[in-house]
């Protein structure tokens, strides 16, 4: 893998890959969180708004189920 300056080739491990998994998944967690108290607080906002935040809550759901069937992946194959 070459990373991005001066043609120099840099290998990552798996820790590497974990921990960028792990903070992704951190990420979408707090997503989800939001758009979770969007759900509960929207009202003036209307039904568009309410089925737009449910298809990225579902959607962010299904990302961090991704994010950490990798994660265990990576975790069991570190394990061996």
């Amino acid at each position: 893998m070459a990373s991005g300056g001066g043609g120099r080739k840099t290998m990552r491990g798996r820790g590497w890959i974990k921990a960028l998994r792990e903070d992704d998944a951190r990420q979408v967690r707090a997503r989800i969180a939001e758009l979770e108290r969007d759900l509960i607080a929207i009202t003036s906002q209307g039904r568009h708004r309410r089925f737009e935040a449910g298809l990225e809550l579902r959607n962010a759901k299904f990302r961090l189920e991704c994010l950490e069937e990798c994660i265990e992946g990576v975790s069991e194959k570190g394990a061996r």
